[in-house]
């Protein structure tokens, strides 16, 4: 059961990102903040699945790296990936190499693609929450759920259209990072605010 931690900047920050500053840049402008470019949650949601059974600051680590190795992660590029292309994956260091992850990838750009000739990705997955954010108000760690009937549902249907590795707990994980829902500590300094932010910039 861990509460929100005062850092050295003098900011209450969720536990979870400790005092790693990499960590700490993305709970502080990226976690929680919503995003509704289709684009970058596909991106997130890929990350997510790669991120099974690792911690997120190993792919954080590497995701300059995934952006190189998977084209930007533009859908249309990656949905037209072949064998030659998965075997220069596998060799890649930069990345996480696993074989199901990178094929599930592939898979999942074809269901992205579909869903965008239906009326949008973002449009899809927000539609899960009314088109607003939850804000909870969670005082520790320990009353942050795994997963919700929300996720379990956007889950259910993600997998029915297509997509690999986007089980209840992925799915959950992925809503809180792209502010479907605000699961900052009541206490951190980001839980106010973060729903009125704007993403930073890519580098």
């Amino acid at each position: 059961m861990r509460s929100a931690r005062l850092h050295a900047d003098g900011k209450l920050r969720c536990p979870w990102p400790g005092d790693d500053p990499l960590y700490m840049a993305y709970h502080d402008t990226e976690w929680g903040v919503p995003e509704y470019d289709d684009r970058a949650l596909f991106e997130k949601l890929i990350l997510d699945g790669f991120q099974a059974g690792l911690s997120w600051i190993t792919i954080l680590r590497k995701r300059d790296n995934f952006r190189k190795a998977f084209d930007d992660f533009d859908p249309a590029r990656i949905a037209r990936y072949n064998e030659k292309k998965i075997a220069s994956l596998m060799n890649d260091a930069g990345i996480v190499r696993n074989r199901a992850k990178i094929e599930g990838a592939v898979k999942s750009a074809k269901a992205y693609l579909k869903i965008m000739d239906e009326g949008g990705f973002s449009k899809f997955l927000w539609d899960f929450v009314d088109d607003r954010p939850k804000v909870n108000a969670f005082k520790t760690t320990a009353s942050v759920p795994a997963a919700t009937a929300v996720s379990t549902a956007m889950s259910k249907e993600l997998i029915a259209r297509g997509f690999k590795f986007v089980g209840p707990t992925i799915v959950y994980a992925f809503m809180q990072a792209t502010g479907m829902v605000n699961d900052h500590l009541v206490t951190c300094h980001c839980h106010g605010k973060c729903g009125k932010m704007k993403k930073p910039a890519r580098r």
